[in-house]
């Protein structure tokens, strides 16, 4: 398909989906799924799984062709690759290692702000307490906001504790008896998922790993709660199928 005949079928499927036609919806996904996966590879190497990059792209791709304007008069793709970036970087920005909300990411901040201005004043540290004080929320609330934006240790960082030679965390923590097993669990899940369709694993994605409801994974799709709920169960029960056979 020449670059003219690309943006001629897209313009079509776009007319269509105004026209509330889904089926021209799901084409137009199938139909650009490329731009995804170029535009996820950009942040491959940045701690998150090129799947879920993916995935969360997908959603960028979706939300572009449900917003998308004919009348701006410009390619779909050159809508859309902004859409998935901005879709992924939301992703990598505020969905680290520990979902931490962003009430207490504030709290944090705030924290951080009193307590350097509070030891130029005073020339020390200043207590938990007064600074709890100063921002008018309890000790307790402080202390927790705190602790959940503590970025965590590497298990290869050197824990030095004055009393044996300096190791990696790694080996010091004890291992879990269960730890194999849940790697092999990792293993048949990923080869399970690879078995799916891409509305199929974003489905599951967005169901098991995002936590959304049947009802999100409607509106993001464009189906019924009542087709993602058999979509979901024939899916499960496929996935147990599978990993039995493994």
């Amino acid at each position: 398909m020449t670059d003219h005949e690309y943006r001629d079928s897209n313009n079509e499927l776009l007319r269509r989906i105004k026209n509330g036609d889904s089926e021209a919806r799901e084409t137009l996904i199938k139909q650009n799924i490329g731009l995804v996966r170029s535009v996820a590879n950009r942040f491959i190497g940045r701690g998150h799984e090129p799947d879920d990059l993916f995935q969360i792209g997908c959603i960028g791709l979706i939300k572009a062709a449900d917003r998308f304007d004919l009348s701006v008069g410009v390619a779909f793709s050159t809508y859309a690759v902004p859409m998935i970036i901005g879709e992924i970087k939301r992703f990598i920005r505020d969905d680290g290692i520990i979902k931490v909300s962003r009430a207490y990411k504030n709290i944090a901040y705030k924290a951080a702000t009193v307590k350097e201005r509070m030891m130029a004043e005073n020339k020390c540290e200043p207590l938990l307490t007064e600074i709890a004080a100063e921002l008018n929320i309890s000790p307790q609330e402080l202390s927790t906001a705190l602790e959940a934006s503590r970025r965590p240790d590497s298990l290869f960082a050197s824990m030095d504790d004055g009393k044996s030679e300096s190791r990696p965390l790694a080996e010091k923590v004890s291992t879990d008896e269960d730890y194999e097993q849940k790697i092999d669990n990792r293993i048949m899940l990923r080869q399970a998922l690879n078995k799916m369709d891409e509305r199929e694993r974003l489905i599951i994605y967005m169901r098991y790993f995002r936590h959304k409801t049947q009802t999100e994974i409607a509106d993001m799709l464009g189906i019924s709660q009542v087709q993602v709920s058999r979509l979901e169960k024939k899916l499960l029960r496929r996935m147990r199928e599978d990993m039995k056979a493994i």
